[in-house]
């Protein structure tokens, strides 16, 4: 490959990409702030900062949804403007790397390949790659090896659950729920047990700081909503126990899913991944105590990795760097449209 490789992985929540001339991650939020119903107004960071905030005329999105591309033409203007100016490198004639989730049909992964192959930038190649399997790469496994290895990714719309042996996946679930519905679950608890509305970005920063995969946490954090019955913005002290009661229906839903897909798993495999563990990757993976929730449930160990939000980007930096993972990507050319 060139020097000239950009990896990109597209995220609900977050855009990350790194430029292989330049070393560098680049990483802001996947959002678009629309004017005039066709008009992009800002993206990123910017957009995002203007979320339940804007006034009507300004419409703030989230471009990819449960993992498929929502707004095409956004989204291409926005990655190319964000590689342009972050990474201040040659985005015409470079060869682009993009992870792609696996559960999605054939045609919503070439909308991906599309997204670039298709575009005024002319690139020199595109290729694909599982995001599970990224993942995994960018956790330090080594993919190629025929050991077992299961992967959680628990993301913004979608929780990605994954055993991958010789650089393939051997079974995978992609569940269309992530962090944006545990947010849901604390906004509609908060509403019904104590009359008050927030807003989503609210139920973010009470999540982050006081989530739990176990009960038992004992901070408080004070917040700002609307009461339902005055109609008026009122303060009110929400404690750790009240979110985890709002978010414990959300974190048993993976549990089960995690369960199954370890039903399945032929018993070789199993045995590989007791010895090493079940690896949590992902935004929602930084809910606190959830790796002994896990652990609890299959009486496996659980690892955690630093930076979550990024291990799939990391591991499209190994694959573009190491000739050991090129054959990891696939391009549309070489797969039949379903």
């Amino acid at each position: 490959m060139s020097s000239n490789v950009y990896g990109i992985d597209l995220g609900t929540c977050n855009l990350k990409v790194f430029c292989k001339a330049t070393g560098k991650v680049l990483n802001e939020k996947n959002t678009i702030a629309i004017i005039n119903k066709n008009q992009l107004y800002a993206y990123g960071d910017a957009a995002y900062a203007m979320y339940e905030k804007a006034p009507e005329h300004i419409n703030v999105t989230f471009p990819v949804v449960n993992g498929v591309i929502a707004d095409f033409n956004n989204v291409q203007n926005m990655i190319f403007d964000f590689i342009e100016r972050g990474s201040k490198g040659k985005t015409k004639g470079a060869e682009y790397v993009v992870a792609v989730p696996t559960d999605i049909t054939e045609v919503e992964k070439k909308a991906f390949y599309d997204m670039f192959y298709k575009s005024k930038v002319k690139p020199k190649n595109v290729q694909l790659v599982e995001k599970p399997i990224a993942d995994a790469v960018g956790l330090g496994l080594d993919v190629n090896e025929p050991t077992g290895v299961m992967v959680v990714d628990i993301g913004a719309d979608t929780t990605e659950i994954s055993v991958i042996s010789l650089g393939g996946l051997v079974l995978s679930d992609l569940l269309h729920f992530g962090g944006k519905r545990i947010d849901e679950s604390i906004m509609s608890y908060i509403r019904h047990e104590f009359n008050l509305v927030i807003g989503q970005k609210t139920a973010s920063v009470l999540k982050e700081n006081l989530a739990s995969g176990l009960p038992g946490r004992e901070e408080t954090m004070v917040i700002v909503g609307r009461d339902l019955v005055s109609g008026l913005p009122v303060e009110m002290e929400i404690s750790a126990a009240t979110v985890y009661e709002a978010i414990k229906d959300n974190l048993e839903s993976i549990c089960t899913s995690i369960k199954m897909i370890l039903e399945k798993t032929p018993p070789e495999l199993a045995k590989d991944i007791i010895h090493s563990g079940i690896y949590i990757t992902g935004g929602g993976s930084q809910i606190k105590d959830l790796d002994e929730l896990f652990t609890n449930i299959t009486n496996i160990k659980v690892n955690r990795c630093e930076e979550p939000e990024e291990s799939v980007v990391r591991g499209l930096m190994a694959i573009v760097s190491e000739e050991k993972y090129k054959h990891l990507t696939f391009t549309m050319k070489t797969r039949i449209i379903k």
